[in-house]
């Protein structure tokens, strides 16, 4: 720790992953004083598909962190495959996604972090919190703000007494990394009858393959053998990267601040990684708290929260219906296949370049196309 750490703050953010420093980003653009600390050292890796869709890719922009095209990917839009069929939507507006290595997007961010002027501890825990700051330890740091920005099972949530919520029923994902030549510019979502997979190319000679279901004891070995599709296109690839293992599901708190602390990111609710919007919205949290604490009210954080929770929150239960249904998953996939305007118009939903009640409207074309597939 270093030994010119200041005594006091006006942001003290726990958790140095990507929802914390861009937090910390933010603050530091309305004048804030800022503070991140994490008990890792970075680059911090976590299990996550790696690809950032255009409205988080847009909001990345805005934090001011361009992501060189050597250290990543474009994808077009995504695509649907199950054992016998595949439909494909391609982002509104000729816009695009981008894959990153996890670490690689860390270094970014970090380093803007350092670059606005927050202070940056690694190595450094949280051992708790008061009503006027944080405790290093030995060492207390007074703080006009508190963010919990320490991921699902975040401590600084059950220190402020915000884990008041329904518990959801979670999932297990796994991810590994295989050089392999990409052979699609889409974001790939493979169905099976018990688990999804996803694969996105992170480079032009490397492919990010994650895998999700219920059964805690299906890896990614075994997964591949449920997703015959995805198996085939792996098949000799080298596996270059350790698996690694993460919860995912939607889950969502009654309140996200109380006093002087407020949450963001993973701490204070999650979509399930079918959604591929967990950074963005992280990043999406970052850019309202900041206004929030710069106006000196977290009370309207809430709002804002929860207004910009509600469409991946809806679009991860949408789409987690075709969970473990594969007659449901056959019959929506032809409905895409063959209606693709569709398709296209739930994309165009899911990263909001169409307004939520175009929902009903496209729900029931989706339930026509079903009766009639």
């Amino acid at each position: 720790m270093s030994q010119k750490l200041p005594n006091e703050t006006d942001v003290f953010v726990v958790g140095g992953g990507p929802a914390g420093l861009a937090a910390a980003i933010c603050a530091r653009r309305k004048g804030l004083r800022v503070i991140v600390a994490d008990g890792a050292q970075p680059p911090i890796d976590k299990a996550c598909g790696e690809g950032l869709l255009p409205d988080g890719l847009a909001t990345l922009h805005a934090l001011g962190i361009q992501v060189p095209a050597a250290d990543a990917s474009e994808f077009r839009g995504i695509r649907f495959v199950s054992a016998s069929l595949s439909a494909d939507a391609v982002f509104p507006g000729g816009s695009c996604g981008l894959a990153i290595r996890r670490t690689s997007l860390h270094n970014l961010i970090m380093q803007r972090a350092a670059q606005s002027g927050a202070e940056l501890l690694w190595r450094t825990c949280v051992t708790g919190i008061a009503h006027d700051g944080v405790y290093l330890g030995h060492r207390f740091v007074r703080a006009r703000w508190i963010v919990g920005a320490d991921g699902s099972n975040s401590r600084v949530r059950q220190w402020a007494e915000l884990d008041s919520g329904p518990q959801p029923r979670l999932r297990y994902a796994f991810r590994r990394h295989y050089r392999v030549k990409p052979w699609s510019d889409h974001m790939e979502v493979y169905w099976g009858a018990r688990c999804q997979g996803y694969a996105t190319a992170v480079s032009s000679e490397e492919v990010c393959v994650a895998v999700a279901s219920h059964d805690s004891n299906l890896r990614s070995e075994e997964a591949l053998l449920e997703l015959p599709a995805l198996g085939a296109r792996l098949q000799g690839a080298e596996v270059v990267s350790a698996e690694r293992g993460a919860l995912t599901g939607n889950r969502r708190f009654r309140n996200v601040w109380r006093g002087n602390v407020a949450l963001v990111g993973d701490a204070s609710g999650t979509v399930d990684a079918i959604t591929g919007e967990g950074l963005g919205l992280g990043f999406s949290q970052a850019v309202a708290l900041a206004e929030s604490l710069a106006s000196g009210d977290l009370a309207t954080y809430q709002g804002q929260h929860r207004r910009l929770s509600l469409r991946p929150w809806w679009m991860a239960r949408l789409m987690l219906m075709l969970d473990e249904r594969p007659r449901l998953q056959h019959r929506v996939l032809r409905t895409f296949q063959t209606r693709p305007e569709i398709f296209q118009h739930f994309l165009a939903l899911h990263v909001g370049t169409l307004p939520p009640r175009e929902i009903v409207w496209d729900g029931l074309t989706l339930g026509w196309g079903l009766l009639t597939a």
